[in-house]
């Protein structure tokens, strides 16, 4: 039986009164892996030749706590975003969810300002672009391929976007539009979703499994599990379309 992922709860905003935080010092996320590397570290996709590169921001310090972000680009393409440092305050905690799916959808650092966490979003920004410039730097100085390697690696990763079913549930319609760099699932975008605090939470959640398992075969999040089992029958039909 599968697990179920915590749904983080999304904090209503105004609600809380500000003189109730104090300044904090940044937390590390608990998905931040001691054995991340300080730099930049590449690896090929066996099934599609398109490597995946890592790369962490700077980490900015706000006067809520320090802020930094790493990014995985599946080649100029923004794959993921998770936190490796953040505020340990509940506004911070809602926006971020929010924050890492505008980036996903946007592809670059020009997003919303999530409303009540404007600081963390401020320092989200500041980091996500240092890891954007990072990249685009190291690729500008990477040798260029022959044309034959060229070629055959541009065939592999060509993109394709295939939008999945639409499945009505109980909640709400359930859509995901799929982009593939060669046999690799390199985004998801929500086409449509219910209108509830415990979908738009969830959906971050799902899009992070479904890319570091490059399957449908993910876990149900607590909480949203209509919307999870609408995801995943959508995008198991996306995968089946393309092929």
């Amino acid at each position: 039986m599968k697990r179920a992922l915590p749904v983080l709860v999304l904090s209503i905003a105004g609600l809380v009164p500000v003189w109730l935080y104090e300044p904090s010092l940044g937390t590390t996320s608990s998905e931040a892996s001691a054995s991340t590397p300080s730099a930049s570290s590449s690896a090929a996709s066996g099934s599609s030749g398109t490597s995946s590169t890592v790369v962490k921001g700077t980490t900015v310090t706000t006067e809520k706590g320090d802020v930094q972000v790493e990014v995985t680009f599946a080649g100029t393409k923004i794959s993921s975003v998770r936190m490796l440092k953040q505020p340990n305050h509940p506004q911070t905690t809602a926006a971020v969810p929010v924050l890492i799916k505008e980036t996903l959808a946007a592809q670059s650092a020009d997003i919303d300002t999530v409303s009540g966490a404007t600081i963390t979003s401020d320092g989200y920004k500041e980091s996500l672009q240092a890891a954007i410039d990072s990249q685009a730097e190291s690729a500008a100085s990477s040798p260029s391929p022959s044309a034959s390697t060229s070629s055959s690696a541009a065939a592999e990763s060509a993109s394709k976007v295939v939008s999945g079913t639409a499945v009505d549930t109980e909640k709400g319609t359930v859509q995901v539009e799929v982009t593939f760099e060669g046999d690799t699932i390199a985004s998801v975008k929500m086409l449509q979703q219910p209108n509830h605090p415990q979908t738009t939470a969830a959906v971050p959640v799902l899009i992070e499994e479904t890319l570091a398992a490059q399957s449908a075969d993910i876990d149900t999040v607590s909480g949203a599990t209509i919307t999870s089992d609408g995801y995943k029958e959508s995008l198991q039909a996306a995968i089946d379309a393309k092929g």
